[in-house]
């Protein structure tokens, strides 16, 4: 499906399948709120009425085309600024139509999974609309900006990291001897050292430079947030930082899971305050995510007050979540007889 069909997918579906979804939702008012719409374009409602093409009993209106443009990009509507490129966004519309029109006569507006797929465009689309009455991240007031920056301080405090690189030894005698080599060895002669001795060393073959050798990557100082690091062992997170100077080396061997230890830094990242400048862009996304957020579940509580929701936990207790892959699953023997059916991904 080309770019410009996805982007007709929700109005051509919600129209197609109208029966579908049932007395709740009205063909005619789609349509009608399609062309109400069309003065966003900039169409006064006698001239966005005006047909363009019929397909079938549908007519597309100067309306319908207006809203089609209107959803795309800015940089999408430069593609039709001639005559010929907006006749082909015309046929495919038309296209489109024709296409949702035979299938609704083959009964696939039907399908659990059409109508699986229409409930979760309403979704989408809903959920958008309800963004989009939210204020760009770029017009929140500076103040409420600020607050929020003053309120989460901690945030932008970035702790010193350190780099750390490792030897990694079996035998602690071996591993006290390599420590004192390693101590004034090179960053070349580091590489090596890992290269000849170290459990974890470079796969043969590889392009990786010398002095990047034993590398685990970064971490910040025990028990700071946000400085964690799964392939740095907490003993050794502790020892990186016991080293004076980058480029230095723990005098000795670090006991950790097992194994030992010589423990490098490569590099330090110093201790600094991010300025309320450098972090009002990220400020004002979060504090619109948290708006959305808020939004989202103030829809939702309006919803169920509006829509009576009722489950049925014994029932939901019954589902089987069958765990092979779908091509394993018709050679699979036959469940027990009682035994409930797997789960499905659409509902009915």
């Amino acid at each position: 499906m080309s770019l410009v069909a996805r982007r007709l997918a929700l109005p051509v579906l919600l129209g197609a399948v109208g029966l579908a979804l049932g007395p709740a939702c009205d063909e005619k008012k789609l349509d009608a709120s399609a062309s109400a719409s069309a003065s966003i374009g900039g169409l006064p409602p006698e001239v966005a009425s005006k047909v363009l093409a019929r397909v079938g009993e549908r007519t597309i209106t100067l309306g319908d085309y207006a809203v089609t443009l209107e959803r795309m990009d800015q940089f999408e509507r430069l593609r039709y600024q001639s005559p010929d490129r907006r006749k082909q966004l015309l046929q495919e519309i038309i296209r489109v139509e024709l296409l949702a029109q035979e299938a609704r006569r083959r009964g696939l507006d039907q399908a659990p999974e059409t109508k699986e797929r229409v409930r979760q465009l309403l979704r989408d689309e809903l959920l958008r609309r309800t963004r989009a009455s939210l204020p760009a991240p770029a017009d929140l007031p500076e103040a409420e900006v600020r607050a929020w920056y003053e309120a989460h301080r901690a945030d932008f405090r970035e702790p010193e990291r350190r780099r750390v690189a490792v030897l990694v030894l079996a035998d602690e005698a071996k591993a006290k001897k390599l420590a004192e080599q390693a101590a004034s060895a090179t960053p070349q002669e580091w590489g090596r050292l890992v290269r000849d001795h170290s459990l974890e060393k470079p796969a043969p073959g590889a392009t990786a430079p010398l002095e990047l050798a034993g590398d685990l990557g970064i971490v910040s100082a025990p028990g700071v947030d946000r400085g964690e690091n799964p392939r740095v062992p907490e003993a050794v997170r502790g020892a990186v930082f016991e080293i004076a100077a980058v480029g230095g080396v723990l005098g000795r061997p670090v006991a950790a899971e097992g194994k030992h230890y010589v423990v490098r830094m490569t590099g330090k990242t110093d201790a600094r305050d991010r300025s309320f400048e450098e972090a009002q862009r990220s400020i004002r996304v979060s504090i619109l995510q948290e708006r959305i957020r808020a939004a989202e579940a103030a829809l939702e509580q309006e919803l169920r007050g509006r829509f009576a929701v009722k489950v049925d936990d014994a029932a939901l207790a019954k589902v089987e979540v069958r765990l092979e892959a779908p091509e394993a699953a018709g050679s699979a023997a036959p469940a027990p007889s009682g035994s409930a059916p797997a789960a499905s991904a659409a509902a009915p």
